[in-house]
């Protein structure tokens, strides 16, 4: 989680992630910041999100993206 965060705060610093729930509902991440995470996230974790799994329900938190991950590095 603390490697997500990191990646998370590089892209905006100003957010606090670890408590932040509704990133793409209040529109702290766009559609941007989303490919550069999918990116991010392939190289940091060795885990590739496939596109059905990028949706808002995935990203809208910290957690909610690591959760993701987690199951994806799983299956």
């Amino acid at each position: 989680m603390e490697k997500l965060i990191r990646i998370l705060t590089e892209l905006h610093p100003d957010v606090d992630f670890a408590t932040a729930q509704d990133l793409i509902d209040d529109g702290v991440l766009d559609s941007l910041d989303i490919v550069s995470l999918v990116s991010q996230i392939d190289s940091e974790f060795d885990v590739t999100i496939p596109a059905e799994e990028i949706v808002p329900e995935n990203f809208n938190s910290a957690k909610a993206l690591f959760d993701l991950i987690t199951r994806l590095d799983e299956e």
